[in-house]
């Protein structure tokens, strides 16, 4: 099954921009899974359970490695990637 996740990262330490960052370039190590990003989200699409465990991996370790950190995610079960021609 094909899916399309938005997720936002909000950590609450001051370095909030370096963090980001780095969790999404950690998401670009998992193979299989199309990723686009923009200044308020990132866009995940692919396969459901590539794309669930790629997120499920990296927000452990964002867990593990800040304080505090706020995630905020949107499913859906349809690749939506496409942009629309006008």
């Amino acid at each position: 099954m094909k899916c399309s996740i938005e997720i936002s990262m909000y950590p609450l330490d001051n370095c909030h921009e370096t963090i980001i960052i780095n969790f999404i370039k950690s998401l670009y190590a998992h193979p299989f899974i199309k990723i686009e990003t923009n200044g308020m989200s990132t866009q995940l699409f692919g396969d459901y359970d590539h794309v669930m465990k790629a997120i499920q991996i990296e927000m452990k370790k964002s867990f593990l490695i800040q304080q505090k950190v706020v995630f905020t995610i949107k499913v859906v079960n349809a690749q939506l990637d496409e942009k629309p021609s006008f």
